[in-house]
């Protein structure tokens, strides 16, 4: 039942598709988001990511490109390690321009260490 629900949520004609490409500290890392502006809710695919070492989590960003780079938190993926299908809704009323994710001490961070940027996207303009 959870999972037709998550398909019915991701197959939405209002959904945007995302997709995270791995970063320097982690190439071969991925992820997708799918937003649904309409809602205000991105659904984070982060199957492409490795397992969190203990004591850390991953944190997802949305991101405003222009004029300077201003990074907003949109939630914690605490439950990673126990979630079978490692797809996480997610609240998000940014217009944002891009979506990251970063490997952050547990609890979160304020802002990103972009030293720990496993993966990011942008969104078409279009």
């Amino acid at each position: 039942e959870k999972t037709q629900a998550l398909l019915n949520a991701l197959r939405d004609k209002n959904i945007e598709v995302i997709t995270l490409g791995g970063q320097a500290v982690s190439p071969d890392s991925y992820a997708k988001a799918y937003w649904n502006k309409t809602e205000e809710k991105v659904f984070i695919d982060a199957k492409g990511l490795p397992e969190p070492p203990n004591g850390f989590v991953y944190q997802v960003w949305s991101l405003k490109l222009s004029p300077t780079l201003t990074p907003t938190s949109i939630g914690i993926l605490d439950t990673f390690n126990e979630d079978e299908n490692k797809v996480f809704a997610l609240n998000n009323s940014n217009n944002s321009e891009a979506f990251g994710i970063t490997l952050e001490p547990e609890g979160g961070s304020e802002s990103p260490n972009l030293e720990q940027l496993y993966t990011l996207g942008t969104v078409s303009t279009s």
